[in-house]
């Protein structure tokens, strides 16, 4: 090595040095920058987040892979799939066929239960779509509920304050065509649930609601699993054990479809300053009040419970035209 730098001499030699003392510097740099996959002799493609596929994304979907956010308690043994959280133990559902005394009350069945779990889990994996089927029939199983498919998922939708079973079935949804692929998708698993397959992970569940709400009947329920993208629970006591859930199915479906036809838009409570008159731009000259005669009265403003507008009083007519 004194030999090699001792040769390297004049303009020629000083070059090689700092090239070679840049190298030094350099190589560990480039070293470092290689991905761990290819130092460790693995395949880049092995190494691939779950959240960011997107065959494992739906609405909720991020609850799945939240470490430990659904851990039920110690000693519990749960369900756990790439769809399911387990939140207690459970036990299945008793099988039962459910098949309509005639060709029609198994038609209107099958459309019934489609309808449910398209409008209700259309965007969400099969797990959450047989998990809705299986709430739907245990509902017919219970004597809580109507004896039929149709009767069970269309029940309330008569009223118009918007408290049906179902919300699908008296909001409005159902005047939007459905897509084909997804409804057939939906039909499939209608067929396979009337046909007898139980879908175990979801109990004996009877109710449900989405991620995004918390209804006030969820705390006096069971909470038994994380499917999809809602939450399922089963009655307490007695009500939430397999022996409550012997009613035979009656075969004779009735109705097929909402008992509304047309739904009702919902009401919308326009915020105060809007149903209160606008502040005039100039002060109006005073005219004295004709005899018998008294202006109308203003509407009072309704507290729709939204935060009260912070723009100050000088500024409040910006924008309002000047006639």
């Amino acid at each position: 090595m004194v030999r090699f730098f001792k040769g390297l001499s004049g303009w020629k030699g000083r070059g090689a040095i700092i090239a070679i003392a840049l190298a030094l510097l350099v190589a560990p740099r480039l070293i470092t920058a290689a991905p761990l996959d290819m130092l460790d002799g693995g395949d880049a493609r092995a190494v691939i987040d779950p959240a960011e596929e997107s065959d494992a994304n739906f609405p909720g979907s991020a609850f799945f892979f939240a470490e430990g956010a659904f851990d039920p308690a110690p000693g519990v043994e749960t369900v756990k799939t790439a769809h399911v959280l387990g939140l207690d133990a459970v036990k299945a559902a008793p099988a039962a066929v459910f098949r309509g005394d005639t060709a029609l009350d198994s038609y209107r069945a099958l459309n019934c239960l489609t309808s449910a779990i398209y409008y209700e889990a259309g965007n969400e994996p099969e797990d959450g779509q047989r998990a809705v089927a299986q709430v739907v029939l245990n509902r017919v199983r219970s004597p809580l509920w109507p004896n039929t498919v149709c009767g069970v998922v269309y029940q309330g939708s008569e009223r118009t304050d918007f408290r049906c079973q179902f919300t699908f079935s008296c909001d409005g949804a159902m005047a939007r065509v459905p897509m084909a692929a997804a409804w057939a998708r939906a039909r499939r698993v209608a067929a396979d649930a009337l046909a007898g397959q139980v879908y175990a992970p979801v109990g004996l569940a009877t109710h449900y609601h989405t991620l995004a709400v918390r209804p006030d009947w969820s705390g006096s329920l069971r909470a038994v699993a994380v499917i999809g993208a809602h939450i399922f629970y089963r009655n307490p006591g007695f009500n939430g054990t397999e022996a409550a859930f012997r009613d035979i199915y009656l075969g004779r479906e009735t109705i097929s479809g909402p008992a509304r036809t047309s739904w009702p838009a919902r009401p919308v409570r326009a915020p105060a300053e809007l149903l209160a008159p606008p502040a005039p731009l100039f002060a109006a000259p005073s005219v004295p009040a004709a005899r018998g005669w008294s202006p109308p009265p203003v509407p009072l403003p309704v507290d729709d419970g939204l935060p009260q507008s912070t723009i100050r009083p000088e500024y409040r007519n910006s924008g309002r035209p000047l006639i």
